[in-house]
Parts: structure tokens; C-alpha cells; sequence
């Protein structure tokens, strides 16, 4: 890691993403700049539609911009359950294998892990076009936890599964935390007080910074009342 990026996970560089959409176009983000900080747990909050989960996945590289830059000075993790990165046609043991070479990893050990925690028997050996969505997200999850990460993003999802299996992925992923950061989208006060100590709001196509977590929620939750009273809502 270059002396530039020794406080920070993630740069984004004067980062504009816009979709085409029926009547145009829809800015998610507008020229932002912003840093997400080493050491720090960042709730990423936004009204519906915002754009919060397509900045996850700018952040985790799953998107591009369309124009600007992303600078990535820690090893970031997908979103946390997402399983859309896996190859349909391939095994589920193929497709932890290819991951665990890709990120440099034990394959083997990788793939022990994997293969214990998800916990879909004779599933892992079968192409993974073949899963439910419940058995695709148990894996995806127990790679994410396999591999060790700088960073994890999480996406509103947390856990996966039965009661017993989402308790063991509470307890895998706070362990994870314990040397690791996390940059997460959740619309549950309380989980992001859990996880996180500060926020970034995104508004408007742009990104706003706050050190303290309980002023962030504050704040967005002031907009919303802003939002609802212009429109009547609740009038």
C-alpha cells in the first residue's frame, strides 16, 4: 500500500454513474469525491431509490463508472450473500476454488471452510444453475467469511438461511470485524447502530461525511420528514 492511501479503503474520484433510463437519464452519482476511511464502520443511508446499493456495487467493482474513478487501497469483499458473480454451469466446489485462486488464497483451506459452513451436502458437487437462491446465498456467504477481506460490504442482507444458520453467520462475521471494517446499506436503525460508528448519506447524486453515526441518522431522518411533508405524505 502506497503512503497516500494509508487511511483510507476506498477513493472515489470525481465519480459520475448514470443509467439510461425511459425518459432519459437517472444520476446516481454526480462528480462526487469522497474517501471511506481505514478503521471506520460507514452506514450508508438513503431514501428508496437513492442509489445506495448500486454504490455497493461500484465500491465492490461489480459496476463501473461512468466516468471518474474508484481507487481500492484494501482488499474489499463482494457484497455479503450475492451470488451473482458464480457460474451457472460450474460446481459449487469450481466456483470456490476459481475464487479462492483469483484472491490468491489456500484453495484448499478455502474450500474446507466453505464447504462445512454452507452446508448443502452433495449440492456442492453439482453445477450451481442447479441451487435455490437459499443454497446459492449459503455459499456465497461462506466464501465471503473463507476469505480474508479489509473491508466487507453489506448490502442490506446479513445472514442467510434457517434461525440456526443465520446465528452462526452473526457469529463468523462479527468475529470477522474484530480486524476488518465495513461499509453497509441497512434500513434498521438499530443493526447499523450495531455494526457501524459513523455514515455517509447519499442525496442527490452526492455523498455526505459524518463522523459521528447517531448525527447521520439524525439528519436522514430529518430529510425523510422534509421529503414526506413537501409531498403530504402523512399530512
Amino acid at each position: 500500500m502506497n503512503a497516500a492511501g494509508a487511511d483510507i479503503n476506498v477513493r472515489l474520484i470525481d465519480v459520475t454513474k448514470r443509467y439510461r433510463v425511459r425518459n432519459g437519464h437517472k444520476t446516481v452519482l454526480d462528480r462526487v469525491t469522497f474517501d471511506f476511511p481505514r478503521g471506520r464502520r460507514v452506514a450508508v443511508l438513503g431514501l428508496n431509490g437513492a442509489g445506495k446499493s448500486t454504490l455497493i456495487r461500484l465500491i465492490a467493482g461489480a459496476e463501473e463508472p461512468t466516468t471518474g474513478h474508484i481507487v481500492r487501497h484494501v482488499r474489499i469483499s463482494w457484497p455479503l450473500g450475492f451470488a451473482g458473480g458464480f457460474a451457472g454451469r460450474m460446481t459449487g466446489r469450481e466456483n470456490v476454488r476459481f475464487v479462492a485462486r483469483i484472491y490468491g488464497c489456500d484453495v484448499a483451506g478455502v474450500e474446507d471452510f466453505v464447504r462445512s459452513f454452507a452446508d448443502i451436502g452433495d449440492h456442492y458437487f453439482m453445477p450451481m444453475r442447479t441451487y435455490s437462491s437459499g443454497m446459492k446465498a449459503r455459499l456465497a456467504f461462506g466464501l465471503s467469511m473463507a476469505i480474508d477481506f479489509d473491508c466487507y460490504l453489506v448490502d442490506e442482507i446479513l445472514a442467510v438461511g434457517d434461525a440456526v444458520f443465520r446465528r452462526r453467520c452473526q457469529q463468523v462475521f462479527s468475529q470477522r470485524l474484530e480486524r476488518a471494517d465495513i461499509i453497509m446499506v441497512a434500513h434498521n436503525p438499530n443493526l447499523l447502530r450495531h455494526y457501524c460508528d459513523s455514515a455517509a448519506i447519499l442525496l442527490d447524486g452526492q455523498l455526505y461525511s459524518f463522523s459521528d453515526l447517531e448525527e447521520g441518522i439524525a439528519t436522514y431522518e430529518e430529510i425523510i420528514r422534509e421529503r414526506q411533508a413537501a409531498s403530504g405524505v402523512g399530512a
